[in-house]
């Protein structure tokens, strides 16, 4: 062999070697979880000898108390790795203090190299056996289809191996007049006193068209055509149109796929859509990281340094309103509750990576009350029925200590599929976060929320946010101003100096109206909105906006978004908040244009606006289009809004279809003493009609100093960084 050929095999082996070194680090673990493993066993990956106790664990509970006793005499990072299969869970698995990594030191819990662990609390239910003969109440088109089986506790969502399944419901129909937060008045022969009224539940969209409650029956007349719910609505029970109706009823099982459970008989009812079998959830939450939390005092103490990654989370139940629950904003979801399959109570320096949330009732991962610098970063979440991911603080009071959290690079789609107005990411209380890279898509309401506290719930008893107030620190409603002010609360509002930005959002807004791509109200001072990708929103209703300022919202800055084929209006903007250098185009309603009415572009209410409109670009490809609409004091207190108020100069609009209308609107501006050095031009994008909105060399946009949108910042980053 020549000396050339030597030293090539020689490169070779070495590559080998460290191709193999390599792999062998990559699984070098202090213990080992299998399904096919012991608790008996001592953690190690080995298989098992005759007589011997070396081999995995079986649980995840089983490796944390080992963590637990290995460091007492290990102080660096510690990492179990969880080899593939699926783990069925009982009972959720909490991490305490005594979990938490020494020092700096990290404790890891993640999926073996190339392996997908599944963590489920569903327990297959079994004996399913095909209904003979007729069964009362089942529709005709059901008869003969349906399989029972003898099933024990309540639960409210199912589960087969395409997903959810849904349950019975009747067509929608209108509430007539009257009512109140727990009485319904419903149209002849819609609702039955049925044996079981308990487990029938009724879903309501009311008037206001940005959420959906689901409440549970306690009584039906059917002579006073009335119902009584156990739980408060959030408002009075009116529905908007048709958009009221039952679920859980024998009555009305009618497609394959669908399910009724009568806890009285014990007996669950499914017409099935497939072959697979069908799991019902034991649990909402699967983790919990929980720390010392003192609620009423100053000081917490959290759970640090545990980081779970690579690891596939299924199959929690749907979670209930309690009657003591404190809910959020418009109850879009509740305070310091159970409803996440991965929740930090009380979490610092935390990380939730690369897993994967699918088919489950409620919510993917939520940190609770003190939450500081933890991570959810890479994940992947899907067809779930409540909240994305949430951070959520304490209510408005001195206690901020939900802050410097980080939302990185998660693909986010298919949330809010029961609570329809449960969003993609939702801040609650929560300052000084970053939420990044993020792609938010196919919502059934807004893709992101930030807020806080409105100013008048401050005087309110309500479950809406007024429950959450820290009173001791707040003040009692006796001891407040009669007609409180933003200065009155705004020490008590903590969403504030969030960055948003390089997000994707788009098909939001699916089902339920008066939203937006993004949403911040309520909220504390210094959060920026930038840089984000917003597009394709598709609202049924109408009422919709990109992104939106709402009522007492102040010292926000929104700044070089794009925001892309929007019905409704572009982008909503109140007080003294900023809008800089966005672009804005292609604000499409056809039911507006079909009856005359023009689409907006920026809508201001609530003035006087006295913050800065500049280096934005309007673009309309039609010919009617209203650049500006104006009017409209808020709740908070606020005076009617002009298209004069605020800082406004060097933008640009433009109305492809008839350029004479941008023209007009600009003459009208400046009419008004606003808009001095702006134009009505084309700004000369490379493909506007394909979303392509760099721009070519001669576009006056460059000349005004309108920095372009670099698309290639937004949305998901492949290096996972």
């Amino acid at each position: 062999m020549n000396q050339r050929n030597k030293m090539l095999l020689s490169l070779l082996i070495v590559g080998l070697l460290a191709g193999n070194l390599s792999v062998a680090a990559e699984v070098t673990a202090d213990f080992y979880v299998s399904p096919k493993g012991s608790d008996a066993w001592s953690g190690t990956l080995a298989e098992p000898d005759e007589g011997r106790a070396n081999g995995p664990f079986a649980t995840l509970a089983r490796a944390r108390d080992a963590v637990r006793d290995l460091k007492k005499s290990k102080s660096t990072d510690i990492v179990v790795l969880v080899r593939e299969g699926t783990y069925r869970l009982e009972e959720t698995v909490v991490f305490g203090l005594e979990d938490s990594g020494k020092g700096d030191a990290t404790i890891t819990y993640a999926a073996y190299p190339g392996e997908k662990p599944v963590f489920s609390s569903g327990r297959q239910i079994k004996d399913l056996k095909k209904v003979t003969g007729e069964l009362p109440g089942l529709p005709k088109a059901a008869q003969g289809k349906v399989l029972a089986a003898d099933v024990s506790g309540r639960f409210h969502a199912i589960f087969d191996s395409e997903g959810m399944l849904p349950r019975a419901r009747s067509e929608g129909f209108q509430t007539t007049p009257g009512g109140d937060l727990k009485t319904l008045n419903f149209p002849d022969g819609k609702l039955k006193n049925w044996p079981n009224v308990e487990d029938v539940e009724i879903m309501i969209r009311p008037s206001h068209q940005w959420m959906v409650n689901i409440l549970p029956l306690v009584s039906v007349d059917e002579e006073t055509k009335t119902a009584r719910t156990s739980i408060e609505a959030t408002y009075a029970m009116k529905s908007l149109g048709q958009s009221c109706w039952v679920e859980n009823v024998l009555d009305e099982l009618d497609e394959p796929g669908e399910w009724a459970l009568n806890t009285k008989e014990g007996k669950l009812y499914l017409w099935p859509r497939g072959t697979s079998p069908v799991v019902a959830p034991q649990l909402l939450e699967l983790i919990r990281v929980e720390g010392k939390i003192d609620e009423m005092g100053p000081t917490d103490v959290p759970v640090r340094n545990l980081c779970f990654r690579g690891l596939t989370f299924m199959h929690g139940d749907r979670y209930l309103f309690d009657k003591d629950d404190a809910g959020v904003q418009h109850d879009w979801d509740v305070v310091d509750k159970d409803n996440a399959m991965v929740r930090l109570r009380g979490a610092e320096n935390c990380v939730v990576d690369k897993c994967h949330f699918l088919h489950s009732g409620s919510g993917a991962v939520r940190v609770d009350l003190y939450g500081q610098e933890n991570k959810i970063s890479n994940n992947h979440i899907e067809h779930i029925g409540g909240t994305g991911i949430l951070l959520g603080g304490y209510g408005p009071g001195t206690k901020d200590v939900s802050r410097k959290n980080l939302v990185y690079n998660n693909h986010i789609h298919h949330v809010g599929e029961i609570y329809w107005h449960s969003p993609g990411i939702l801040l609650w209380q929560s300052g000084e976060n970053r939420v990044a890279n993020n792609l938010i898509h196919n919502t059934n309401y807004c893709g992101m929320i930030i807020c806080g506290m409105v100013t008048k719930f401050v005087t309110r008893t309500g479950r809406e946010v007024s429950r959450s107030i820290r009173r001791h620190e707040v003040g009692q409603v006796e001891d407040l101003p009669a007609t409180p002010t933003i200065e009155d609360v705004r020490p008590y509002l903590h969403s504030h100096d969030n960055l948003i930005e390089y997000n994707e959002i788009h098909h939001a807004m699916e089902k339920l109206g008066d939203g937006n791509g993004v949403y911040i109200r309520g909220s504390g001072a210094g959060n920026i909105i930038r840089r984000n990708y917003i597009h394709h929103l598709v609202n049924p209703i109408g009422s919709q906006s990109g992104i939106r300022t709402d009522g007492g919202q102040m010292d926000t800055l929104i700044a070089e978004n794009l925001i892309y084929r929007c019905t409704s209006q572009g982008l909503i903007l109140k007080l003294n908040n900023r809008a800089e250098n966005n672009v804005i185009a292609y604000v499409l309603d056809g039911s507006r244009q079909a009856k005359g009415t023009p689409v907006v572009y920026l809508k201001l209410v609530e003035g006087p606006n006295t913050g800065t409109i500049k280096h934005n670009i309007f673009y309309h490809p039609g010919t009617k289009a209203a650049f500006f609409t104006e009017g409209g004091g808020g709740a908070d207190g606020g005076q009617p809004a002009r298209a004069a108020d605020g800082d406004k100069d060097y933008n640009i609009y433009y109305c492809a279809g008839k350029p004479e209308v941008s023209q007009a609107a600009l003459d009208r501006m400046q009419r008004e003493g606003v808009d001095a050095h702006s134009l009505a031009v084309d700004p000369l994008f490379v493909d506007p009609e394909n979303g392509d909105f760099r721009f070519k060399p001669d576009s006056p946009a460059l000349k005004m100093g309108i920095v372009p949108f670099d698309m290639s910042k937004v949305g998901l980053r492949i290096d996972k960084k």
